[in-house]
């Protein structure tokens, strides 16, 4: 059997001449990945179907350039703090800190200069029985108003049976908040849009939110609301609903709550997402605490894949394991406070159930 293996080659360069490499990882039966060092980008992900034939899951751009001059978070880890702050800023130990504003007046996924526009260091691990890749990035004390140094690592593996998993840790000088998450849009059968994918949350609750996509208090039940996927349904048919919280997003960018779970614990299941037929399945496991479900409310068509081909409404889903939306405001909610002496780790799964394995059977 082919062993897993891991190759670097270049990905040309940002507007300001830095380079940007891309990772291949192959499992060596079948699924391909590649990351980039510009955001720590899942450029790539590559996933046969039952039939054994592979296409890419996961929306990306060309070049290097299109990803800094245009991506909506395409594939790309983001940080410090995943999801929104309410009008970006926080109290932490009686000091208020302000990230800078850059989402209808609130901070989005660590701001504008997030850990999605970093060039990160990168270097292969030594795995004979898996390909992998660790990132590191380094981001000092005041970094988009955050307070601390911190130095968050994030090793993205792939195993000989198709899994992607990725592990991500923090450590800081200071005390500081932290939730990071891969932000990749999902497409499983590479048609127009999702809306015949089928879609299933592992979650009794979610949170509303406002307008602005800021939670308006506790978690409320999804029982007898189009948030409701406790058993698989169909995407299109659920975004059909009049439901306000719908109406308003233009779709889910909702965050549903896992059962509790203590970091070191092995991850338990958060989503899974069905191409028809069940020809391509994509299960999320997560040690996070929810998981935000954003089905490309605001893709348009102006973005191009390397094909391209425009990204239109609904193109492709997002399956974001993170802390809650506005965590460091809600004492009520799971805490994203990291202190020194502490580690943040997490870890999130991509599992793909259809492809045969040992004691695997097919979906």
């Amino acid at each position: 059997m082919p062993r897993p293996t891991v190759r670097c080659r270049p990905f040309g360069t940002l507007p300001d001449g830095t380079a940007v490499q891309a990772w291949q990882l192959d499992s060596g039966t079948g699924v391909h990945a590649e990351i980039l060092t510009y955001g720590g980008i899942l450029h790539h992900l590559a996933v046969p179907d039952t039939a054994g034939e592979a296409a890419g899951v996961v929306l990306s751009l060309a070049t290097a350039e299109r990803y800094a001059a245009q991506s909506p978070y395409l594939g790309a880890l983001v940080g410090r703090y995943a999801n929104r702050i309410a009008h970006g800023r926080f109290t932490l130990d009686g000091t208020e800190h302000r990230i800078p504003v850059n989402d209808r007046g609130h901070a989005l996924h660590g701001g504008p200069d997030g850990f999605d526009r970093r060039i990160w260091q990168a270097a292969a691990v030594e795995d004979d029985d898996r390909a992998a890749v660790r990132l590191s990035l380094h981001s000092p004390h005041g970094d988009m108003g955050f307070p601390g140094a911190l130095d968050a690592t994030v090793t993205y593996t792939l195993g000989a049976d198709g899994t992607l998993a990725i592990d991500y840790t923090a450590a800081t000088d200071r005390p500081t908040v932290v939730s990071l998450t891969n932000h990749a849009y999902f497409n499983l059968t590479g048609r127009p849009d999702i809306l015949d994918h089928t879609l299933q949350v592992d979650s009794p609750a979610y949170l509303p939110v406002d307008a602005h996509g800021i939670p308006t208090g506790p978690p409320a039940p999804v029982a007898g609301t189009p948030f409701d996927l406790t058993s698989p349904q169909r995407i299109g048919e659920m975004l059909d609903s009049p439901e306000p919280q719908l109406r308003d997003a233009g779709g889910y960018d909702h965050c549903w709550i896992l059962s509790p779970r203590d970091r070191r614990a092995a991850p338990r299941r958060a989503a899974r997402l069905s191409a028809p037929a069940a020809a391509r399945v994509l299960e999320v496991w997560t040690t996070e605490p929810g998981v935000q479900v954003y089905t490309g409310n605001q893709l348009d068509g102006t973005l191009t894949g390397p094909d391209g081909r425009g990204y239109g409404r609904h193109a492709a889903i997002c399956l974001e394991t993170q802390h809650f939306p506005d965590a460091p405001n809600r004492p009520a909610y799971p805490s994203t406070v990291l202190r020194p002496g502490e580690l943040f780790t997490s870890r999130t799964e991509y599992r793909f159930p259809h492809l045969p394995g040992p004691g695997r059977p097919r979906s």
